[in-house]
């Protein structure tokens, strides 16, 4: 599994839930398999998402496309974006 994990400050988590809930993106026609959001705790305007995919081709796409929609909205939606791409290695309920 490819995880492409996004980390940013927010404005305002509202704001921000609205423009990822309207998926400018199609996350599931990108690829998306599921997705995870998260907010620090001591800070609910710092966001980080977990995106997976099947393939790396899927998440290397997305990314892209990403980067694109940040040029627009960086600054105004989210603040200073980064992203990484993983493989998940292992994962175990205990």
């Amino acid at each position: 599994m490819i995880i492409l994990q996004i980390e940013h400050e927010v404005p305002s988590f509202e704001g921000w839930k609205k423009a990822f809930v309207n998926d400018p993106i199609d996350r599931r026609k990108a690829g998306v398999r599921r997705y995870k959001i998260y907010q620090k705790t001591d800070n609910p305007n710092y966001v980080l998402i977990d995106l997976e995919f099947e393939g790396l081709k899927e998440a290397e796409n997305t990314f892209a496309a990403l980067q694109n929609l940040w040029k627009k909205v960086d600054g105004e939606i989210i603040i200073g974006p980064k992203i990484r791409i993983l493989t998940l290695v292992e994962s175990k309920e205990l």
